[in-house]
């Protein structure tokens, strides 16, 4: 079975069917999505003006770091959760769209590097300015990447 059948199948599933003529199933659902983008939107940005020097309040970096992480993760939590019935209930129509490769091919990647070199580098180099730059202009280049190709799924 090739991934196309399986995403036309997945997209024929009574309950997506239900989901997707119901007027405010699928709508109620992609409001939670968008809610989980604000929240990580939010931990993304104040935790990396953070680390460019913008800093709102004048907390240690490790500090805002662990809270923008706990955020970071529920906000992915919510966005999988409600992504993954968006997805199926138009998996094939996603199945041919570029942009929605790129969105999963960028959560991937920033995924890793968020939990793994960032996570890693902000503590091995914590006094050193010119990595956590580089390490916030990173991370917001690839969250940017997800959202702008996010954003054009919905123009195919």
């Amino acid at each position: 079975m090739s991934l196309l059948e399986i995403c036309h199948s997945l997209e024929y599933l009574p309950v997506l069917i239900e989901m997707r003529s119901s007027p405010w199933i699928f709508p109620c659902i992609a409001i939670l999505h968008l809610f989980g983008l604000v929240i990580i939107g939010g931990a993304v940005v104040v935790g990396d003006l953070h680390l460019l020097s913008y800093r709102l309040t004048p907390q240690l970096v490790d500090r805002i770091a662990n809270d923008m992480e706990r955020l970071l993760i529920i906000g992915l939590l919510v966005m999988v959760v409600t992504g993954v019935p968006l997805f199926m209930c138009f998996a094939t129509k996603y199945y041919y769209l570029t942009p929605f490769w790129i969105k999963l091919f960028s959560l991937i990647l920033v995924v890793i590097f968020t939990f793994t070199i960032r996570r890693n580098a902000l503590t091995k180099y914590r006094k050193n300015t010119v990595v956590k730059k580089m390490i916030a202009l990173t991370s917001l280049s690839l969250w940017t990447s997800v959202a702008l190709s996010g954003r054009l799924i919905g123009f195919p």
